[in-house]
């Protein structure tokens, strides 16, 4: 596998693709991603984090890619990621498990490059 980095960037690369050939549905779309996300009676953190327990649940490694990214750039911290991935379990099973060690490896390598680059 690539790194979740390079998970990114290649989803990017194709969902632009996307956006050119059918932009209203796309703009459609960021505009539902964005208003789902906005602090609400939810903090924007929460509603990453069940965003994460979803893409567990249903094994989507771009989402885990992305909403690790975004847990972590709301300030959630290792601990409470590793709490929503035992309520993801609960509710998968066996699979959820498989894809909850992605998001630790993600975790791990958002983490890293963030440290590379204050040094």
């Amino acid at each position: 596998m690539t790194s979740y980095n390079q998970e990114i960037d290649h989803i990017k690369s194709y969902t632009a693709k996307i956006a050119q050939a059918i932009p209203e549905t796309m703009r459609a779309f960021y505009a539902l991603s964005r208003a789902s996300s906005t602090d609400g009676a939810l903090d924007p953190k929460t509603k990453e984090l069940m965003a994460l327990a979803i893409g567990v649940t249903t094994h989507c490694d771009g989402c885990i890619a992305f909403h690790t990214r975004a847990a972590l750039h709301a300030g959630a911290t290792s601990a409470e990621i590793m709490e929503t991935l035992s309520v993801a379990i609960a509710m998968g099973g066996g699979p959820a498990l498989m894809y909850a060690s992605h998001v630790v490896e993600a975790m791990e390598e958002f983490r890293n490059n963030a440290q590379n680059k204050t040094q």
